[in-house]
């Protein structure tokens, strides 16, 4: 296992800890303007999340309407269903469905819910999906920001898994804990993102990101941090 990933995983809670979880549950809630611009602004709201810790499966479940979003890798499927339990939108394969799309281009109900599901559980299951068969991490040359050195971590996914892009950056402080990432989504053009960790907290010996801010990033690597697309703040974390 790379140095830095074993660093990471204790400041983490430890990979033997992970490895007996089977599930999380967490409120988050979603902000910033990047919901309304792709047609569904009512996804900047508050959903109890449940997230699958040894596959990627995740069930959110709005709670002002009672809206539900279930996303099952393994059947490859995402389902969008009202609080009457009536299906509302769903798709097979969704990540087939976002070939040749722009950042520009508005989403159906089914595509955001995917987009929102996954992303969610790979921020919960971090890091310890780094550790899953067909992941590869390694260290690659550190970052100086704002007079702080961070070790990157660049981590390749299989198809396996869904994730924003195949390789992502993460960025750890001294103490191992996450303060930024970098990916470009396939489903959104590939716009370049710099992911950055606010704050964060400890639930049962674990240590949890709670404030993210998502931001575009410049060839430089440097983010533009003008403006906010998305946030997420994530309280009320219980592990089983």
């Amino acid at each position: 296992m790379d140095a830095l990933l074993e660093r990471v995983l204790d400041a983490h809670g430890g990979l033997d800890r992970w490895k007996n979880l089977s599930a999380l549950s967490a409120r988050v809630t979603y902000g910033g303007p990047f919901w309304e611009f792709k047609g569904h602004p009512d996804f900047a709201d508050t959903n109890l999340v449940e997230a699958s810790l040894q596959e990627q499966h995740v069930r959110q479940i709005q709670e002002s309407i009672g809206r539900t979003v279930d996303f099952d890798k393994k059947a490859d499927r995402v389902i969008v269903t009202g609080a009457d339990g009536a299906v509302i939108d769903a798709l097979d394969r969704p990540r087939t469905t976002f070939d040749g799309y722009t950042p520009d281009t508005r989403w159906s109900i089914a595509q955001i819910a995917y987009f929102r599901a996954y992303d969610t559980w790979h921020h919960l299951a971090e890091p310890y999906v780094f550790t899953w068969p067909g992941v590869e991490a390694h260290e690659v040359e550190p970052w100086t920001e704002d007079g702080q050195e961070w070790r990157v971590l660049s981590v390749t996914f299989p198809g396996s898994v869904d994730t924003h892009s195949a390789t992502q950056l993460y960025y750890f402080d001294a103490a191992g804990l996450l303060r930024r990432m970098d990916y470009e989504p396939d489903v959104n053009g590939r716009t370049p993102v710099a992911h950055y960790i606010r704050e964060e907290q400890t639930f049962d010996g674990i240590v949890v990101p709670t404030r993210r801010h998502v931001h575009a990033r410049n060839e430089d690597r440097t983010p533009d941090l003008s403006w906010t697309p998305i946030t997420l703040d994530i309280t009320d974390v219980t592990f089983s």
